[in-house]
């Protein structure tokens, strides 16, 4: 049986504060979920992080992923949001 990618871009954005970083990572690695890139920047105190991650080890489903990312942010101050890898693409096709 072949192992395919199921891969989700996150974007997390919000009021820079200690700890985004470390929580999300804390819920993905709970979870099962591989982070195979990550790039955040902090513009005049603004935070904004965006993660390519491979959710193929997880049980759960793609919207308990999405619905409990949601409720993370929403504790944190930060809005976190998922979409599948082909979702995104196709909105963002030229």
């Amino acid at each position: 049986m072949v192992n395919t990618m199921k891969k989700t871009i996150i974007t997390v954005v919000g009021k820079d504060a200690v700890g985004i970083i470390a929580k999300v990572c804390t819920y993905l690695a709970d979870n099962q979920i591989n982070i195979l890139d990550i790039s955040q920047t902090i513009v005049q105190g603004f935070f904004n992080m965006m993660m390519i991650v491979d959710t193929n080890q997880t049980g759960k489903d793609f919207g308990v992923i999405v619905d409990e990312l949601a409720k993370l942010g929403e504790d944190i101050g930060v809005a976190i949001r998922c979409q599948k890898e082909e979702i995104f693409d196709s909105m963002h096709r030229i």
